[in-house]
């Protein structure tokens, strides 16, 4: 499964740099989003080095998951491909 890297997770005055915010290719609703929670994202920078995360939660009611990286995305990864697997 496939989806892609929208932004950082934010507020008016935060920016939570581990924190991102995915929209998955195929699911369009939150009852589709929360069947994903729990399995591993995986992030490829241009020079090769993987970069794994997790999905905690589903982020609004159209479809896009909350994942949480241990080492956070750099700003590069915005709007990049993730592979997501069991």
């Amino acid at each position: 499964m496939e989806g892609t890297v929208y932004n950082f997770r934010q507020g008016r005055h935060t920016q939570k740099n581990k924190h991102m915010i995915i929209a998955v290719n195929g699911v369009s609703s939150k009852e589709k989003a929360l069947k994903l929670v729990g399995k591993k994202v995986e992030w490829t920078s241009p020079a090769g080095k993987k970069l794994y995360g997790e999905i905690r939660a589903a982020h609004g009611c159209k479809g896009c998951v909350r994942a949480i990286f241990d080492p956070g995305l750099p700003g590069q990864s915005l709007g990049t491909k993730v592979k997501i697997t069991e």
